[in-house]
């Protein structure tokens, strides 16, 4: 165990990011029900997922993570995860192919509610009211009685998550992610665009080799592997009270676990050493991601990896670099180079969407040359540098919106108010997901290819 650490010692720190609830005598109560809840996660699934994020680490895997940049209450629903679920296999399938490597598969989802927010009021005319931060704290809806931060949306947000995690556990393991339906993922609205020719023509091939090993005996039902998928879920732990109430201790280890979600990250904005969410996150030992912004300097980062891994575990920790398409170059480098300097073992993944993020047409927006930008600096920086890039990080849906312009449809500023149906910041379509996917297995079998002339002289 973290020495000096219990699950409530963060309360004796410094604190970032937190609402103002009114009734604190309400949210005492609320996180009282909460800690007699069933956990939503196990510690097993935790460590598993540790376990695939070490061979991550030693360069024998790849990271996708994504998901909703909020979930909602308004848009629950079975078709809605589906439709996320059959866009992540597409994608996770494409990078496989691509990488020639395991795929870890971790969602943004089943409990990623909170928002951390660049100012705490939110103005429109005249008006100033509490900023929206997340359907589990108040409401979007602008009225001050929606913005009134509420105790009760945790537990709202606690069946949301199960319900939900109870539907991807079914879809994992039930059959719905056998390779013999690989055909089957393609999401209606795709099957128009560019996309969709290289798509079939990849699945093709995976049903070809799956009839082949058909004929030789080995099939989905003597090899459980070929039907079933290990996925796993994730979120900003944000909301302390909410991540303590579910923090439990393992009966096999005696460590504590974070049960809202198997993987869960600090932010950009609350990643202060002496501060409350470092203080949280160093005592669970579920896997950890960090957001690295361009703020963080190479010793401020090793500071953090210290407190957060000091054991050095491969597996434990992921650095989520949300530079920016024009700051990658000058900011990554240098935090390789600390990292490689002092043997630190870290999974290294990129998110390109959040230094992204521009306003058009009075909506926020993400154009996705700058999203494919960054992520291309993220590969060659580590090709550059001798290490691996680990994975990718980011905002997505499986639903038809246009919220994010660009991509091979090339939608623009003018299409914005088509569907743009976010709760927060701008995700990308499925289409647009599928085509990052597609664009980074290039990068892959490239950086593949360069080994082996490296290799063969």
């Amino acid at each position: 165990m973290a020495q000096n650490w219990t699950p409530t010692s963060w309360r004796q720190k410094p604190i970032q990011q937190v609402p103002d609830y009114p009734d604190l005598a309400a949210l005492a109560a609320t996180e009282e029900r909460l800690a007699k809840f069933p956990p939503l996660v196990f510690a097993g699934e935790a460590r598993r997922l540790k376990s695939a994020l070490a061979n991550v680490a030693e360069g024998k895997g790849f990271l996708l993570q994504g998901g909703d940049c909020a979930e909602s209450f308004a848009e629950h629903g079975a078709d809605t995860i589906r439709d996320f679920f059959r866009a992540f296999l597409q994608m996770a399938v494409v990078l496989t192919f691509g990488a020639q490597q395991p795929v870890v598969k971790v969602g943004r989802i089943a409990g990623q509610f909170a928002k951390p927010r660049s100012s705490n009021i939110e103005k429109q005319g005249e008006v100033s009211l509490p900023s929206y931060r997340g359907d589990i704290i108040n409401g979007i809806e602008f009225t001050e009685e929606a913005r009134i931060p509420n105790p009760e949306r945790q537990l709202m947000a606690y069946r949301q998550s199960a319900a939900t995690l109870n539907l991807l556990r079914a879809f994992a393991m039930g059959g719905y992610a056998n390779l013999d339906n690989v055909h089957q993922w393609m999401l209606g609205f795709i099957k128009d665009s560019p996309q969709a020719e290289r798509y079939r023509k990849l699945a093709d091939r995976i049903s070809e080799t799956m009839d082949f090993m058909k004929a030789i005996g080995i099939t989905s039902e003597n090899h459980p592997n070929l039907r079933e998928t290990d996925f796993f879920t994730s979120h900003e732990a944000l909301l302390l009270g909410y991540e303590q109430a579910l923090t439990r201790v393992d009966s096999t280890s005696g460590d504590w676990y974070a049960t809202s979600g198997h993987m869960i990250w600090i932010g950009d904005r609350t990643r202060q050493p002496d501060h409350a969410h470092i203080e949280y996150c160093r005592g669970i030992k579920n896997p950890l991601g960090l957001k690295c912004g361009p703020s963080l300097t190479g010793d401020g980062l090793l500071e953090l990896i210290d407190l957060l891994n000091p054991q050095n575990e491969a597996g434990r920790l992921t650095l989520i670099c949300r530079f920016g398409h024009d700051k990658v170059a000058e900011n990554l480098p240098r935090l390789i180079r600390a990292v490689e300097r002092e043997g630190k073992k870290v999974v290294w993944s990129c998110d390109p969407m959040h230094g992204n993020t521009i306003t058009l047409n009075n909506y926020k927006t993400r154009p996705f040359e700058r999203i494919l930008s960054e992520v291309e600096s993220f590969f060659q920086i580590h090709r550059s540098e001798g290490t691996h890039p680990g994975g990718i990080h980011v905002e997505m849906t499986g639903n038809d919106v246009t919220e994010c312009t660009g991509g091979a449809r090339a939608l623009s500023g003018d299409d914005l108010a088509d569907r743009y149906h976010t709760h927060c910041d701008p995700r990308l379509n499925a289409d647009q997901a599928l085509e990052l996917a597609f664009l980074l297995a290039e990068r892959m079998k490239g950086g593949r290819d360069e080994k082996r002339m490296v290799v063969n002289g």
